[in-house]
């Protein structure tokens, strides 16, 4: 098996992919509260308590994405560089991911918080992590189903200390 994650890489990851589409069934309800509230109208109950899971449900996502990029800069993975064209743009997608989803975090809290003139870019941004989600279960079905190897496992099974034996 290839090396893999530690459990609290493999924790945090699962508990982000859980996350990130609560923002995606909860982010409609931003526009109609403050629609609602610019018209004078009280928003929905439910319009409010989605516009709260959304905005804490982001601030949460971007504490665990800082918090899992502080763990793979202390405990990398054993994987050696990027050698074909599909490992490096695996690698150059994954560091997208921390980029584009902690960047996304920080632009909400300052639409929510400072200037709600940056929404149309947290709107173009969460686009492009979509589509970034997207390409990234392309792979692992690719990996799983065509390529049949044990990319997947390693996000999925903890990263064992190696034996006298391995050795």
């Amino acid at each position: 098996m290839k090396p893999g994650y530690s459990l609290a890489q493999i924790g945090l990851h699962w508990l982000v992919a859980l996350l990130v589409p609560v923002q995606y069934l909860t982010g409609g309800s931003i526009e109609r509260t403050h629609h609602a509230v610019h018209m004078s109208m009280t928003p929905a109950y439910w319009d409010v308590v989605q516009h709260h899971l959304h905005n804490y449900g982001g601030m949460a996502i971007g504490l665990l994405m800082g918090l899992r990029l502080v763990l793979r800069l202390l405990q990398p993975s054993e994987t050696s560089a990027p050698s074909s064209w599909s490992e490096r743009a695996a690698a150059a997608l994954h560091h997208a991911f921390y980029a584009a989803i902690i960047g996304q975090a920080c632009m909400g809290v300052v639409a929510s918080y400072f200037w709600f003139g940056i929404a149309p870019y947290h709107v173009v941004g969460s686009r492009i992590i979509l589509a970034m989600v997207t390409l990234h279960l392309a792979a692992a079905i690719w990996h799983t189903v065509v390529a049949r190897d044990e990319t997947v496992d390693r996000m999925v099974f903890p990263l064992r200390k190696r034996s006298a034996e391995d050795l």
